[in-house]
C-alpha cells in the first residue's frame, strides 16, 4: 500500500539564519523529496538575511508581515511573538477551507489549539526547547535543574509560561532535538504525561558536496593558507563566542611553534537585535583587551550591517564575519586551512554546526553539555570526532595545543570518523523519514473532534495577555 502524499504547512516565526531556521529548510527540503507538498509561513522573512532555499524558489515561502513590533522599548518580547503568531495563524485560517492536510510548528505552540479546532486538522509540534526556559536565564543542569530567573520577571513570565504549556499540550505529536531537550521537557512540563520523540537535526549531505567557486568575491575576502580555528553561532550572548576568543589568546601565549594562526568567527547578525550589536560590541573589546588584531567582513550582497573596518591592519587575529554567505560557509568548512571547529554554548539544546563540521571532516571541540555530547564523540580512541571539555578558556587553549600538534595520519582519521558519523547517523534523509512518520501518524488519527479545549484556550489566551500587560505596566 503507497503512502498518502500529504499537503503540509509549517508555522515558524522568523525565518532568519540560525539552528532552527535551517532545521525547518531542511526538513522542508527532506518532505518535498519523500513526494510531499511544503508550504511555509513566517513572520519575518528578509532576502538579504536568510538561507539561500527560502528566495531562490527551492521553497515555497509565505511572508505575512504583522501589524506588531518585536517589542516596546526593548520589553514585551514573548506578547508581541504570541501576537505576531496569531496574527500569522489568523491569515494562514482565512481560507474558507484548509488546503492542507497537517500542519508543523516549532517554537512558538500559542497557534495550535487553533489550528487543530477551527481546521480539525492534525498538528505535530517540534520542540527545540521551551520557550518558558530560553526567556528565563542560564540554565544549570545539575541536582538542581533549575533557571536562574529574578522574581520580577517570573511574575512577567508566569502567564505566558503557563500558556505554552497549554497549548503544546494540545498538540497530536511532540518532537524534540536531544535527548537533553527530552529531559529537560519532562521536568518543566509536568502536565504533559509523555515523552516527547527524539528526532536530532538532521543535514543535506549533499549541499556540502558542491565545489565552492574560489573566484566568488566573498570567498575570496576569507579564503587563506593560515592555520585557522573556526566558530560558526549567531551574535548572541548566550552563545558564548567570548569563550572561542579568550581561548585563542591563552592558546597563543601556550603554543610551543609560533604560526601565523587565526580565528574566524562567522554567525548572523541582525541590526535589528539589540542582543546582536551588543554581543558583537563585547566581543571587539574582548580582542582589544587580549592585543588581538581583527577585520570585520559583510558579504557583498548584504545590506545593514557593519561595513568592513581595520582593513590596514595585514593578518588580523580574528576575522569577524557577519551573516556570512552559504558559499563562505562552504569555504571555511571545506578548507584543508580549518584546523577545528569551537563550538562554544554550554547547555545547546542540540547544535547543528558541529554536524555540519563533522560532514565537512572538520573535528569539533564543543562544550560538555547539552546537544553535543550526542553529535560529538570524545571517546574512545577509535570512534573519537572531536573533543567535549568545560567552558573554560584555559582548558580550551590546552585542547587547542592538542589539535595543532595532531600528526597527518590523526587529522586524517579523525576527519574520516566525523564524516561516518555526520552521514550515517545525521543525515537529512533520515531526519525527514522520521518526521515524515509523526506527520503520517498525526493524519492517521482524523479529523479532530470537539471545541471545548479550543473554547478554554481562547479564554485562557486573553487573560494571559491582559494579565501580562497589567504586571508589565506595575513594574
Amino acid at each position: 500500500m503507497s503512502k498518502p502524499q500529504l499537503r503540509i504547512a509549517f508555522l515558524h516565526p522568523d525565518l532568519g539564519i540560525g539552528g532552527a531556521e535551517r532545521l525547518v529548510v531542511d526538513a522542508a527540503l527532506g518532505l518535498q523529496k519523500l513526494g510531499h507538498s511544503v508550504d511555509i509561513y513566517t513572520s519575518h522573512h528578509d532576502p538579504n538575511h536568510c538561507f539561500e532555499e527560502t528566495r531562490d524558489g527551492s521553497l515555497r515561502v509565505h511572508n505575512v508581515i504583522p501589524p506588531f513590533p518585536r517589542s516596546a522599548g526593548g520589553k514585551l518580547h514573548i506578547l508581541f511573538a504570541h501576537a505576531r503568531q496569531l496574527h500569522l495563524t489568523t491569515r494562514l485560517l482565512s481560507e474558507s477551507e484548509s488546503p492542507y492536510d497537517v500542519y508543523f510548528v516549532d517554537q512558538l505552540s500559542t497557534c495550535i489549539p487553533f489550528l487543530r479546532f477551527l481546521t480539525k486538522k492534525r498538528v505535530v509540534f517540534y520542540c527545540h526547547f521551551p520557550d518558558k526556559l530560553l526567556a528565563s536565564g542560564e540554565f544549570v543542569e545539575g541536582d538542581s535543574g533549575r533557571w536562574k530567573a529574578g522574581v520580577l520577571k517570573g511574575l512577567y513570565r508566569l502567564p505566558m509560561d503557563l500558556l505554552e504549556e497549554l497549548t503544546t499540550r494540545q498538540a497530536d505529536a511532540i518532537l524534540a532535538n536531544s535527548l537533553f531537550t527530552v529531559r529537560v521537557f519532562r521536568t518543566y512540563f509536568p502536565s504533559i504525561n509523555f515523552s516527547p520523540t527524539v528526532v536530532h537535526p538532521g543535514i543535506n549531505i549533499s549541499a556540502y558536496e558542491v565545489a565552492v567557486d574560489q573566484n566568488d568575491p566573498d570567498v575570496a575576502a576569507i579564503r587563506s593558507e593560515r592555520p585557522t580555528f573556526l566558530s560558526l553561532n549567531r551574535f548572541e550572548r548566550k552563545k558564548n563566542v567570548a569563550l572561542a576568543i579568550q581561548a585563542f589568546a591563552a592558546f597563543k601565549a601556550i603554543a610551543t611553534a609560533k604560526q601565523n594562526w587565526r580565528l574566524v568567527l562567522a554567525g548572523g547578525y541582525d541590526p535589528r537585535l539589540e542582543d546582536n550589536v551588543s554581543t558583537l560590541k563585547t566581543l571587539l573589546e574582548i580582542a582589544t583587551t587580549r592585543d588581538l588584531t581583527y577585520h570585520i567582513l559583510t558579504p557583498s550582497k548584504k545590506t545593514g550591517t557593519l561595513p568592513p573596518f581595520n582593513e590596514t591592519v595585514t593578518s588580523p587575529d580574528v576575522i569577524f564575519l557577519l551573516s556570512f554567505t552559504t558559499s563562505q560557509r562552504s569555504a571555511l568548512l571545506t578548507s584543508s586551512s580549518t584546523l577545528a571547529l569551537l563550538y562554544t554554548p554550554t547547555n545547546e539544546h542540540f547544535g547543528i554546526v558541529p554536524v555540519e563540521a563533522m560532514a565537512c571532516g572538520v573535528p569539533v571541540l564543543a562544550c560538555n553539555t547539552g546537544g553535543p555530547t550526542e553529535s560529538v564523540v570524545n571517546s574512545p580512541e577509535i570512534e573519537k570526532t572531536g573533543w567535549l571539555r568545560p567552558p573554560d578558556p584555559e582548558v580550551w587553549a590546552e585542547t587547542l595545543r592538542d589539535i595543532v600538534e595532531l600528526s597527518v595520519d590523526e587529522r586524517k582519521m579523525l576527519a574520516h570518523r566525523a564524516k561516518v558519523r555526520a552521514r550515517t547517523q545525521f543525515g537529512m534523509d533520515a531526519m525527514a523519514s522520521k518526521i515524515e512518520a509523526a506527520l503520517l501518524g498525526a493524519v492517521r488519527m482524523g479529523s479532530v473532534e470537539g471545541g471545548s479545549q479550543y473554547t478554554f484556550a481562547v479564554a485562557f489566551l486573553a487573560s494571559a495577555l491582559v494579565l501580562t500587560i497589567a504586571v508589565y505596566l506595575v513594574l
